[in-house]
C-alpha cells in the first residue's frame, strides 16, 4: 500500500528493468531510542521477506542517504530514483543532500505516499485551521482515496542478488539510548498492524464516535505506531473503516476527521512553516499573549527530570506520563491535558515546548511526527496552533485552558489514576 513503490515498479516494468528498494539506516534520529528503532527494524524484516517473495531486491544500507545512496546508484547502474515524502526538516534535508550528489542523468522523483491527498496538492499554503483545509481535502478525496493496485512479482531480476542483511550489524550500528525499552502491547510489522486495524473495525469502531475522549474506554484505533513507521497505510485504514459508514456513521466520520483532516493539517503546517517545533511558529496573537504572561507566577515549577519520572503533585498528570513511559502511547485526550500542564509548570513557553517535544519524542512510539509537533499535542496545546483565542487568564493568556476538575467531569479520573499508579 505505498504509492512511491507502486510508481517505482511501474517505471521499472515499463523500461523492463530490475527494481531495488533501499532503506538507509541512520545511527540516531532526534530523541528516538531502542524502543523506536526496534519497532522499525522488526517491521523492516517483514518487508525484506515480502520483497524476497516478490523478486524485488531489498537493501539495508548503514549510514545517511547522502553517504551511501549515490554510490549504490552508480554501482548498480540505477536509471531512476523514487523516494517517499516527509514534511519534517531532517528528512527534507536528506532528500536535498541526495539530489545534490546524484549523477546528473539520474532522474529523482518524490511521491507523497504519506498522505492520502498529497501535501502540496491539498493546499499551496499554510492553512489556518481544520475549518480552512477540511473542504479542500474532502473535495479531492474522490480522486485520491482509491484502492491500491497490487505490487506484483517483479519479472526482471537484478544482475546479482542483494547482499543478505546482517541484522545484528544494524543493531550494533545504532547510537541510541537502550534504557527506554520496547513495549509488549504493540507487535511491529504490517501483519500485526493490519490485525490491530481489523480489531478496531470489528470491536472498537462502534464506540469511537461516543467514547474516544474517555481514557478508560477501549475506543481508539491504536494504529498510530504503525502509521508513523509506514507499516500500515492511513489510506488502507480509511478504506477499511469507510466500509462501515452506514452502520456507524458518527464513528466513521469522526475517524476520517482525525486520521485524514487533522493529520494532513499537521503535515501542512510542518511543510509550510519551518518553525513547526518552536514558539516562533505560532500565530502572532498566540506569541503576543504568551509573551505577555511569560513572567506570571507559576503555581508549581518542575524540572525535566521530575516531569519525566511523573513525580508532580497531580496524580492524573503523573498517570498519563507513566502510561507513555510504560506503553509508548498516551491516550489522545490526555495528551492535551499533559502538554497544557507543562506550560503551567515550567519557566517559560519556550521551555514548556522543549520539554513536551523531548518527552513525546523519547517515549511515544509515534513521536518525531508532524502529528506530535502540531496535532492535539505540543503546538496546539501550548501555542494555540489551529485553535482560537479564549478568555484571558494567568500564564495561559488566551491559550485554551484545561484543568483537573474539567477532566473529572469528562471521565472517571480515579479509575485511570489507579491503573497507572507509580510502582515504587
Amino acid at each position: 500500500d505505498n504509492w512511491a513503490l507502486l510508481y517505482a515498479q511501474r517505471l521499472a516494468l515499463k523500461q523492463e528493468l530490475p527494481l531495488h528498494i533501499c532503506f538507509c539506516l541512520v545511527p540516531k534520529f532526534l530523541e528516538a531510542t531502542i524502543r523506536h528503532y526496534d519497532f522499525m527494524l522488526r517491521g523492516l524484516r517483514e518487508v525484506a521477506e515480502e520483497c524476497a517473495e516478490l523478486n524485488i531486491s531489498f537493501h539495508l544500507l548503514l549510514g545517511h542517504a547522502k553517504d551511501v545512496l549515490p554510490a549504490f546508484v552508480v554501482e548498480h547502474g540505477v536509471g531512476g530514483l523514487v523516494t517517499d515524502f516527509s514534511p519534517l526538516r531532517l528528512p527534507r534535508q536528506w532528500v536535498e543532500d541526495v539530489r545534490e550528489r546524484l549523477p546528473e542523468d539520474v532522474p529523482f522523483a518524490q511521491v507523497d505516499a504519506h498522505n492520502i491527498v498529497p501535501c502540496w496538492v491539498a493546499s499551496p499554503k499554510q492553512e489556518y485551521s481544520a475549518r480552512t483545509i477540511r473542504g479542500k481535502i474532502h473535495a479531492q478525496l474522490p480522486e485520491f482515496l482509491t484502492e491500491f493496485p497490487p505490487v506484483v512479482p517483479h519479472p526482471y531480476p537484478p544482475c546479482r542478488p542483494a547482499e543478505p542483511i546482517a541484522w545484528e550489524a544494524c543493531y550494533s550500528s545504532l547510537q541510541v539510548d537502550h534504557t527506554v525499552k520496547e513495549v509488549d502491547w504493540a507487535t511491529p510489522g504490517t501483519a500485526a498492524g493490519l490485525a490491530v486495524l481489523k480489531s478496531f473495525v470489528t470491536e472498537r469502531l462502534k464506540s469511537f464516535g461516543s467514547h474516544r475522549n474517555d481514557p478508560n474506554k477501549a475506543a481508539l484505533s491504536n494504529l498510530s505506531p504503525w502509521f508513523h513507521f509506514g507499516q500500515v497505510s492511513t489510506q488502507r485504514a480509511i478504506l477499511e473503516v469507510q466500509k462501515h459508514r452506514r452502520k456507524y456513521k458518527e464513528s466513521v466520520d469522526a475517524f476520517v476527521e482525525e486520521a485524514v483532516v487533522r493529520r494532513e493539517l499537521a503535515e501542512n503546517f510542518c511543510y509550510y512553516n519551518e518553525n513547526y517545533d518552536s514558539v516562533q511558529g505560532a500565530y502572532d496573537w498566540a506569541q503576543t499573549t504568551l509573551k505577555l504572561h511569560a513572567k506570571d507566577k507559576r503555581p508549581y515549577l518542575y524540572s525535566l527530570q521530575e516531569l519525566e519520572q511523573g513525580t508532580t503533585h497531580d496524580p492524573l498528570w503523573n498517570a498519563a506520563q507513566l502510561q507513555m513511559v510504560r506503553e509508548g502511547k498516551m491516550h489522545g485526550f490526555l495528551r492535551m491535558y499533559w502538554a497544557k500542564k507543562i506550560l503551567e509548570w515550567t519557566r517559560s513557553p519556550e521551555e514548556a515546548l522543549k520539554f513536551a517535544i523531548y518527552l513525546n519524542d523519547r517515549y511515544e512510539l509515534d513521536g518525531r511526527d508532524p502529528n506530535g509537533y502540531v496535532g492535539k499535542r505540543c503546538l496546539w496545546s501550548i501555542c494555540g496552533i489551529h485553535d482560537q483565542g479564549w478568555a484571558e487568564r494567568a500564564i495561559f493568556g488566551k491559550i485554551r485552558y484545561m484543568n483537573y476538575a474539567g477532566c473529572k467531569r469528562k471521565f472517571d479520573v480515579d479509575q485511570f489514576e489507579r491503573r497507572y499508579a507509580p510502582t515504587h
